[in-house]
């Protein structure tokens, strides 16, 4: 027979409990969609202030003021922003200069191409509907937007510098201000703690491989005699922040220009070298260093991946990871009742013993606490 429900008390059934939570949901999505293009150059802002935080604590265990922290960090972070953004302006310009000179190779290639399909037999209205899609002047046009829109991302350095500045001046006192927020709400303390160090792990993690690959890209490329070579190593350090697929559109551009350079061979060869390279360290070896950084599987990783690209944009496969630390960290990490889920979207799964110390923490969390709240003075 089941308990009878007391006055005072609302029982709400599990099912309301989820539409409620599914159409909350959604219309936080469509606020996320909507103003995209203000979200994410704050989550980029905030994540570049939490990679250089550590550069404050460390001048105030120095005994530094606090201001010298904020001086070092703010000027390490906004040269980081400089110097890539320069080389992709540059780099950039460099390939739109050189595209043109490939138009008649392009002509050449797509004739070839002709040939070949009418000696397979495909007729000819077949063969001039597939060809037209492929013109070197779309290619040019798709490189001008792309540096237009790499424009608009310059316009919103302004606003990115402007929040870089004041959240380096939040920064010198943000230690004070969590020491509060763990003497007074301990869950909250941990899920933001946890949220930056799986950032800064992440960020750290992404670099060195990053690095790795960038190196043996360009190496390889400047040995096969592809053009701009460091171009296409500075493209596949950014892509390699962009989980799973990063390496595919890191790519694209250089085998496509080693196909109008040195023919089919050059271009099979790069292709042969990136697999062997980069998807051997980015989509092999990188996902298990990430997964045990942050604590996300693979799945996961792809499915942020796709879902914050479409909600904000080319930006958000920068952010994919962390803005996913920061959703798990607010719906999850907070509450000791729901770390449980972490177990779910993990890498690894976890031992015995680990098991058996996370559900005595989880029946502790479930008795009430005191609220011993001192008063904020």
């Amino acid at each position: 027979m089941p308990p009878a429900v007391t006055a005072g008390t609302w029982a709400i059934p599990r099912g309301l409990v989820v539409l409620l939570v599914a159409a909350s949901g959604v219309v936080a999505v469509a606020g996320i969609k909507s103003f995209a293009g203000i979200l994410a150059p704050v989550f980029l802002a905030l994540m570049l202030t939490m990679a250089v935080q550590p550069l404050q604590t460390w001048a105030h265990r120095r005994g530094l003021r606090p201001w010298v922290g904020m001086v070092v960090a703010l000027v390490a972070v906004v040269s980081i922003l400089i110097v890539l953004i320069g080389a992709v302006v540059v780099s950039a310009a460099q390939l739109a200069t050189e595209l043109p000179n490939y138009s008649d190779r392009a002509d050449e290639l797509l004739d070839r191409l002709r040939d070949a399909l009418a000696d397979a037999g495909v007729s000819s209205d077949q063969i001039q509907n597939m060809l037209n899609s492929l013109d070197i002047g779309k290619v040019v046009d798709l490189l001008e937007s792309a540096l237009r829109g790499l424009l608009g991302v310059v316009s919103n350095l302004f606003f990115i510098f402007a929040l870089l500045v004041f959240m380096a001046f939040d920064g010198m006192v943000i230690d004070k201000k969590m020491a509060f927020v763990e003497r007074t709400r301990p869950e909250i303390a941990y899920a933001l703690a946890a949220f930056a160090s799986g950032t800064r792990k992440y960020l750290i993690v992404s670099t060195v491989f990053g690095l790795i690959v960038a190196v043996l890209d360009g190496a390889a490329l400047w040995l096969l005699g592809v053009p701009l070579p460091i171009l296409w190593a500075l493209l596949s350090f950014i892509t390699n922040y962009i989980p799973n697929i990063g390496f595919v559109i890191g790519l694209v551009p250089p085998a496509l220009l080693a196909l109008l350079d040195g023919g089919v061979g050059l271009m099979i060869w790069v292709i042969v070298l990136y697999c062997v390279i980069n998807f051997v360290i980015q989509s092999v070896i990188q996902p298990k260093f990430v997964g045990d950084a942050v604590g996300l599987s693979v799945t996961v990783t792809f499915l942020s991946l796709t879902f914050w690209t479409w909600a904000l944009g080319p930006l958000g496969a920068l952010l994919a990871i962390p803005l996913t630390l920061l959703v798990k960290g607010a719906l999850l990490d907070i509450d000791p009742t729901t770390r449980w889920a972490n177990v779910l979207i993990a890498e690894r799964a976890p031992d015995a013993e680990g098991s058996k110390d996370d559900a005595e923490d989880s029946k502790d969390a479930e008795k009430p606490a005191k609220d011993t709240d001192p008063p904020l003075t």
